[in-house]
């Protein structure tokens, strides 16, 4: 039985499992210094268009990594009140950069200038932190997606106060997918400042890069990765992982099946009357209410989160590998309890 729970929760890749094995082959140079490592940053760049990138082990790795680059512990980081940085990192972003995390209630988990400006105050007075970097998700961590233009404009805002602007690109080959973008289009095309690219969540087993855009942040990312434990000493097991992730596209084409699998489960929801979806069904992730007793007799079937307790909001999130047969057989399941 598939889980709905997380893409995190899929198995790794076909591919990825091949690189890994294929990586393993005789001896290289660690922290860095091995082929693989040096194929992948020259694909990044390619691809990005970035100034330098790195690999971490995992999402917050590459989120912190990120933004202690990007700003001094008197800093500030503006976010949205959704975002993993402050949901789900356990405060890893404000102790290891000593940031303060100035944090925006959005209806879509998505930050906007009208929303952004009001905290835009203080810059040179001694007893505030100094704003310094707006960090949206792309995806958001609702499923939904900012259009280039939203995006360039939060990053025009934030050029124009002297900051940065992140984007936490946990499930960026989604956002790719979906709307049709190049790389460089949804990254250096916006603005954006750092970017962190994800793949867990999307057939890796283990591993993440960072990306910075600006030349004069590259000379820090080495040291700070160290700092951090960030610093593979066999990093070829990670840069393998992500070569193979971005030739052919496999990155893309896997995030389209767990984007189709979304869609068609939110088609299927639509039938069912006592089941209302609360945001758009724009990436991999289906947002929804449903009666309590029905959530909560489907959780001992399957693996899902509540979201919202308030509200009783669930989230339904697809992966590479569902299946139309798995959505059916969730959908059904839950049609049938609401009969019930």
């Amino acid at each position: 039985m598939k889980s709905f729970g997380s893409d995190n929760h899929s198995g790794v890749h076909p591919s990825i499992l091949a690189a890994l094995a294929a990586a393993n082959e005789g001896h290289c140079p660690a922290y860095g210094d091995d082929p693989h490592t040096e194929r992948l940053k020259a694909e990044l760049k390619r691809r990005f268009g970035c100034a330098d990138s790195c690999v971490v082990f995992n999402g917050t790795g590459a989120n912190v990594l990120a933004l202690k680059v990007l700003t001094d512990s008197w800093n500030a980081v503006i976010c949205a009140a959704t975002a993993h940085i402050q949901v789900d990192e356990c405060g890893a972003p404000e102790k290891h950069t000593g940031c303060k995390l100035l944090t925006v209630e959005t209806p879509d988990g998505k930050l906007t200038p009208e929303r952004v400006r009001p905290l835009l105050h203080g810059f040179g007075f001694q007893h505030h932190a100094q704003p310094r970097v707006i960090s949206i998700s792309q995806p958001t961590e609702l499923g939904t997606l900012y259009t280039l233009e939203e995006m360039r404009a939060l990053a025009g805002l934030a050029h124009a106060h002297g900051m940065y602007l992140h984007v936490d690109g946990a499930r960026l080959a989604n956002a790719l997918a979906a709307t049709g973008c190049t790389p460089e289009e949804m990254t250096r095309g916006c603005g954006a400042d750092a970017v962190s690219l994800g793949g867990t969540k999307n057939g890796l087993m283990v591993g993440e890069a960072v990306l910075f855009f600006r030349e004069e942040l590259c000379g820090a990312v080495m040291y700070e990765r160290k700092q951090m434990t960030q610093l593979a000493s066999k990093m070829r097991f990670v840069s393998a992982q992500l070569n193979a992730y971005l030739e052919g596209d496999l990155y893309i084409r896997l995030a389209e099946r767990s984007n189709r699998a979304a869609a068609y489960l939110a088609e299927r929801l639509e039938r069912i009357p006592q089941v209302r979806i609360t945001q758009p069904v724009q990436t991999n992730a289906v947002f929804a209410v449903l009666p309590a007793a029905v959530r909560e007799r489907l959780m001992r079937e399957y693996c899902f989160y509540i979201w919202n307790e308030e509200t009783g909001e669930v989230r339904w999130m697809t992966s590479f590998d569902t299946e139309r047969v798995d959505v059916d057989a969730f959908a059904d399941r839950i049609e049938a309890l609401c009969r019930e």
